[in-house]
């Protein structure tokens, strides 16, 4: 194979990975915690030139423009020897060739590259503000908006019922039986690492049953869980699926691998937490980009499938997906038809979390809350757990890419990807979401739905 980079994929690659650096990001790192916009490289060709030398390296362990006190002075003097603007407007060239679809796709993925660098500009002081609203519709394709969550509520106060529970009265009554009831069932109370094996066991075999029928057969062979599970003290995530993809058979193929970080000191019951391995792994993240360099590496999928980034509208579809896995494991249509009340609130608190973190980034920004009032609200509004809520108004929202550009990213995905559900069931949808009728993003799907 050869690996070095044709001009295009230079592009991509040189844009993607330059404004990763310029934020302190490192793809070859690991650990989500060392990353922050490029999500992946896997395709085995090289990295771009942007990505070595020594004044990348130490841009990266400086924390790029989002360190407390960044080095300008490195930073301007890596903006003018790499360019990424200009590698930007050589993506958008390249575009005006393809077809249809995949010229919108990569359209979209530039201009949410020129939001991440004009952010980029702005911290360092030599760009004006970039409006909220084009953060997120450069990221989802829709305005920004709060979201009110008064159905949810009452769909978890009815499910409390089913499942016996007391809500005491007043205003704060539904928050505590919440919190009681993660209390009794919170997933430390068997063991994390023993709850991930006997959590991806089940989904696997549910994902046998119900899934695996809607994929071609070069797909059913792929690996969809091959993880290794990491704990983490103090993360600012709950889980953190980062995918590799780096290794190969002696054949030449790959081997699919991804590393699940895992924060220690999550307070989730045992139903949230089968939502959220069930988000990160199978059928999740690990399957969706498993499944995507399959396509890449037997010709079918473009170089842009493989530096998947956050903050685009790639990572929103993603999200969306991730957020529906449980369902599509299930082979329903809608979180309604799950087999029992603990999976269906489960499932709600955490589609209550996606509105949370977009609630979060909203008031933020758009609102200018401070940051105790955004903690009362995820509470009340979200039933967030204490953990959830000041880690998503601190670390989250105050963050210039995931407070205006990523935050938002879940809710809309999730409201997309379910709608799709339900509107044209998963025999149809499956295909479309992992990428068989070429890759897609929030907006694009809609033509592959169309032409379906």
């Amino acid at each position: 194979m050869d690996t070095r980079l044709n001009d295009y994929e230079q592009a991509v690659a040189g844009a993607i990975i330059a404004i990763d650096t310029l934020w302190g990001g490192d793809v070859n790192c690991r650990s989500g915690m060392g990353r922050v916009i490029a999500d992946s490289y896997f395709s085995g060709k090289d990295l771009p030139e942007c990505y070595t030398g020594e004044a990348a390296d130490k841009l990266r362990k400086s924390g790029g423009v989002s360190a407390k006190q960044p080095d300008r002075e490195a930073i301007r003097s890596y903006l003018a020897t790499w360019k990424p603007a200009d590698q930007i407007d050589r993506i958008v060239k390249h575009a005006s060739t393809f077809e249809p679809m995949r010229r919108s796709l990569v359209l979209a993925l530039a201009d949410t590259m020129r939001v991440q660098l004009d952010l980029a500009m702005e911290l360092l002081g030599d760009g004006p503000p970039v409006a909220y609203e084009r953060c997120v519709i450069a990221s989802t394709g829709e305005p920004a908006r709060e979201a009110s969550t008064k159905a949810e509520l009452e769909q978890v106060r009815d499910l409390l019922g089913q499942l016996g529970e007391k809500v005491p009265s007043g205003s704060g009554g539904l928050l505590e039986a919440i919190d009681a009831w993660r209390g009794r069932t919170w997933v430390g109370h068997e063991g994390i690492d023993k709850a991930n094996q006997r959590v991806i066991s089940e989904l696997e075999a549910l994902v046998l049953d119900n899934f695996v029928r809607h994929l071609p057969e070069e797909l059913k062979q792929v690996p969809r869980a091959n993880v290794k599970f990491i704990l983490l003290k103090e993360a600012w995530f709950s889980g953190s699926m980062n995918y590799i993809g780096r290794a190969r058979k002696p054949d030449g193929t790959p081997e699919y691998e991804a590393e699940y970080e895992l924060n220690a000191s999550i307070q989730k019951s045992q139903a949230e937490f089968l939502h959220l391995v069930s988000h990160e792994v199978v059928p999740g993240h690990v399957t969706t980009f498993a499944f995507i360099q399959n396509q890449y590496h037997r010709g079918l999928l473009g170089f842009e499938s493989t530096i998947l980034t956050m903050n685009t509208r790639h990572s929103t579809l993603f999200e969306g997906i991730a957020n529906a896995a449980l369902v599509m494991a299930h082979g329903v249509r809608t979180p309604e038809e799950l087999p029992n009340p603990e999976m269906r609130l489960g499932l709600l608190l955490s589609q209550l979390e996606d509105i949370a973190k977009n609630n979060a980034s909203f008031y933020t920004w758009a609102l200018k809350m401070p940051p105790e009032e955004i903690k009362r609200r995820l509470r009340s509004d979200c039933l967030a757990s204490q953990e959830r809520a000041d880690k998503l108004t601190d670390a989250w929202a105050k963050h210039a890419l995931m407070g205006r550009a990523y935050m938002p990213s879940y809710l809309f995905g999730t409201d997309l990807v379910l709608r799709l559900l339900r509107e044209h069931g998963p025999e149809k949808m499956i295909p479309i979401f992992y990428g068989l009728r070429g890759l897609c993003d929030c907006v694009t799907i809609h033509d592959l739905v169309a032409q379906a």
